[in-house]
């Protein structure tokens, strides 16, 4: 059993908490928090855009509580770091665990500053350890099925793929002080369609061309995202969607659309159970599965990795950095 810390108790630290406790390979040993009195108040009144489970305060009796990383590290063996602070923290906070040995999960996006990605990598490889960020759209099973669809070619070849992801401004946890840092979480484009953007690479590879158009918001000078990706060789034309500058009580919401030459396919989380498939005599529905699995599908890929002492072959450092790179990409596009 692998002996693991958490560090940073918000919405995703709460998420990845429910996973590691229902891990039968994990035991959480410590969780680092710098106001460690929020932790209660988290638990009660499990913040977030959506919702991705619950556990109890006894839950959590018996493990350690530190408010620095450095004290965690001090006083606990431990042989891997969750890491689910916000953006400007990663860096920091993955090149403390990676030098003192520990393997690290990253919640995403990787690091704004390319160097900065890059160091970690070399620090990572340094040592041997594992270093893999938290592209949760790849585990989705929704998100799954369409890749599967697009490379067995079932309903025919590709032609158009559409996705998007809409969000409130997030208000909560230290989400607020955000807003004074301005641009310090990277905004929609690098902490929101970024998942898209991420998805899309991950099935389709880098595209020819980006065109796009971003606006700003109450985060950053990129809070809107509207962009076509156009691959050459094949036609494929690929558009991407997303914002978190709506009022703050608006539902978030993802999905995709995408035409294939036989069939046309639909999901979105305002209606999580089925995807939708259409020709031109009828619709039918399958199951979409869970999302929610997509968070501990991650956390057991990553364990298992971990005991198989492999790197890992998704969401590997290095295509992460790609990942911000191409967010970087979009930028190329005058703002309006």
């Amino acid at each position: 059993m692998k002996k693991v810390a958490l560090v940073g108790f918000g919405f995703m630290g709460l998420t990845h908490t429910i996973n590691i406790l229902k891990n039968k390979h994990l035991q959480l040993v410590a969780i680092v928090d710098k106001n460690i009195e929020n932790i209660e108040k988290n638990l009660r009144d499990q913040v977030g855009n959506f919702s991705t489970g619950s556990i109890s305060k006894e839950s959590l009796s018996g493990i350690k509580m530190y408010s620095t990383l450095d004290d965690c590290i001090l006083h606990e063996r431990t042989d891997a770091f969750f890491i689910c602070v916000h953006t400007d923290l990663h860096f920091e906070m993955a090149e403390k665990a990676l030098s003192a040995g520990n393997h690290v999960f990253l919640e995403k996006p990787f690091c704004l500053e390319i160097p900065q990605g890059e160091a970690l990598i070399k620090l990572a490889r340094q040592y041997n350890l594992l270093l893999m960020v938290g592209h949760v759209v790849r585990f989705m099973p929704a998100y799954r099925q369409l890749k599967h669809w697009i490379s067995s070619e079932e309903f025919g070849a590709l032609r158009f793929l559409s996705l998007s992801r809409y969000s409130g401004l997030p208000l909560w946890g230290q989400w607020k002080e955000k807003q004074l840092a301005f641009g310090s979480s990277g905004g929609a484009l690098f902490d929101l369609v970024i998942h898209d953007i991420d998805f899309v690479l991950s099935v389709l590879g880098q595209p020819d061309t980006i065109r796009s158009i971003i606006l700003p918001g109450k985060l950053s000078n990129q809070d809107y995202v509207s962009a076509f990706w156009r691959y050459s060789n094949s036609g494929v034309e690929v558009k991407i969607e997303g914002s978190n500058s709506f009022h703050s009580t608006f539902p978030f919401q993802a999905g995709f659309s995408a035409q294939f030459e036989k069939a046309s396919v639909l999901y979105t989380s305002l209606k999580p159970e089925t995807i939708s498939i259409s020709t031109d005599i009828e619709t039918k529905h399958v199951p979409a599965g869970d999302a929610n699995e997509g968070f501990s599908s991650e956390v057991e890929y990553f364990t298992s990795c971990m005991e198989a002492k492999t790197s890992p072959i998704e969401c590997t450092p290095e295509s992460s950095l790609l990942t911000i790179q191409i967010c970087y990409d979009h930028l190329k596009t005058k703002k309006i």
